[in-house]
């Protein structure tokens, strides 16, 4: 995304186009190959890391690779020691939070926050994980790992299980890998936790991948290239009952991965919780430890490339003439226009001949004829 004033920022990870993508993973791979040439390439740049949310590897990650970057980190940890305690909207501390570092990381529980602090941000913003929303920077650590592991980002077949309705890395995970050829996705959860209609529609018929949709795991095993799983979000529910009823809904055990290809890349992007038994640990197929470190040296190539890009600022960019300005108002309770005050709906189109549009911020679905 490019803002108002022409800076680049990441928000999803359509942001990026398929050649971009395989070149930050070219740019990680050679960061791995060649670490004492990058440690200054960030030499006396700042890293805000703005996390609304708790994070152990997101967050530590971004740290670890702006200063191994050479460059040095300041921020917050959690929004009660932030001014949002105070009730600061995110566009007024993106503003003041450009003043102080030349780049920005935010956590954020609200769908579309990022793009509000990147829209009024004058440097550049990493979505780092929105609610139930978009985590680009974790697909792009997902995308460095399958490309180590398997050697290849095509002609895969991807199971991803557990929580495919509220998993952010999920739905970023397919649109990524929706664009290489020959993709194959199976998708294993129970029927309250499905995939929305949107990534299935608008993604995966779009670019024309197959699909399956099994609650059946132990059956859907023996096909897979790749098992993507997730852990039942307790923080992405209104009713504990229900997330009770819900998170014990899939463990990956030992012996239901002996039916599993012997070079099947076993992927979650953490934390855990008892979806995969600590015994898969030990299996060379698990591969999320490395996924894990993976993490650190594709943000090491990202924040690389945006400050790179910063320095040669692109034309702004505002809102194309099919974009809807405050015609519709987004009934997604999550959405950050729902919280922060004289934000602009906006909302893009889908399907004109049906009158189909998405919020900009959370791609809530709305109908609207002229």
């Amino acid at each position: 995304m490019i803002n108002k004033y022409g800076i680049p920022s990441l928000l999803s990870i359509l942001d990026l186009s398929v050649k971009e993508i395989d070149e930050l993973v070219s740019t990680a791979e050679h960061i791995i190959a060649n670490p004492k040439s990058y440690a200054e390439r960030c030499k006396g740049k700042k890293l805000a890391t703005l996390f609304f949310e708790p994070s152990t590897r997101t967050r530590l990650s971004f740290e670890a690779a702006m200063l191994e970057l050479g460059g040095s980190v300041l921020g917050f940890s959690e929004a009660n020691s932030s001014s949002a305690s105070k009730g600061e909207s995110v566009a007024d501390t993106a503003k003041v939070i450009s003043c102080y570092a030349d780049i920005i990381a935010m956590r954020h529980p609200r769908d579309g926050a990022p793009f509000v602090a990147a829209q009024n941000a004058t440097i550049p913003v990493i979505n780092a994980g929105d609610g139930g929303h978009n985590h680009p920077t974790q697909t792009l650590t997902d995308l460095l790992t399958i490309s180590r592991e398997k050697g290849r980002l095509d002609h895969l077949t991807i199971g991803l299980c557990g929580d495919l309705k509220y998993g952010r890395t999920v739905h970023s995970l397919i649109e990524a890998m929706s664009r290489y050829e020959g993709v194959r996705f199976v998708l294993i959860s129970p029927e309250e936790l499905k995939v929305p209609d949107y990534i299935k529609y608008e993604v995966m018929d779009k670019h024309g991948n197959p699909y399956v949709e099994t609650p059946d795991l132990e059956a859907a095993l023996p096909e897979l290239d790749i098992l993507y799983m997730t852990r039942i979000q307790r923080e992405r529910f209104a009713d504990p009952y229900e997330y009770e009823r819900l998170k014990d809904s899939y463990v990956l055990t030992p012996e239901k991965l002996e039916s599993a290809k012997p070079d099947m890349a076993i992927l979650h992007p953490l934390p855990r919780v008892n979806e995969i038994s600590v015994k898969v640990d030990d299996d060379p197929r698990a591969c999320y430890f490395r996924q894990a470190l993976c993490g650190k040296y594709i943000r090491m190539a990202l924040i690389y490339k945006l400050l790179q890009e910063t320095d040669q600022p692109s034309p702004a960019k505002i809102h194309p003439a099919d974009h809807l300005v405050n015609t519709i108002t987004c009934h997604n309770p999550r959405c950050i226009t729902n919280v922060e005050q004289e934000l602009d709906q906006v909302f893009y189109p889908v399907n004109l001949e049906h009158g189909i549009y998405r919020c900009l911020y959370c791609e809530e679905k709305a109908k609207y004829s002229k």
